[in-house]
């Protein structure tokens, strides 16, 4: 594997996240409380791969530029800003969500999640739409 398959690699790492975090949710709307622990603990796991790749593919490559004009440029940058932006909110939420439940601070866990599924969710499927964007449309 080289540096150029990261960003390819962080696509199918969020696409798992996002798999996992549909799980999860499931899981625990049917009282399946153990399936929905190992989900969600599984989705922070890959999220935190996510986040190494990531970093290491930004260290070495730095920032790779939209190519496309017009209103694909438009498209690109008003997914990409609130992905960026929630991207920097959501590992807080995701770690004391992730500390609430592992501590069975079940009302104060259910309190976060409520804000913490949603937000991860669109990080996590909004950061497929860019990587196709951005390594697949042009």
């Amino acid at each position: 594997m080289s540096v150029d398959d990261l960003p390819a690699l962080n696509a199918t790492l969020n696409a798992t996240s996002a798999v996992l975090l549909v799980a999860g949710w499931r899981f625990i709307r049917s009282g399946r409380v153990r399936a929905h622990r190992r989900c969600m603990i599984s989705a922070f796991v890959v999220s935190s791969l996510f986040l190494i790749s990531y970093l290491v593919h930004h260290a070495i490559v730095g920032t790779t530029h939209f190519p496309g004009t017009g209103i694909a440029r438009t498209i690109y940058f008003s997914i990409l800003i609130p992905h960026v932006t929630l991207a920097a909110v959501v590992l807080p939420l995701a770690i004391v969500t992730l500390r609430r439940g592992l501590a069975r601070r079940h009302a104060a866990h259910r309190r976060i999640a409520r804000i913490t599924l949603p937000v991860w969710l669109f990080v996590s499927v909004t950061g497929i739409v860019v990587y196709v964007m951005l390594y697949r449309m042009y």
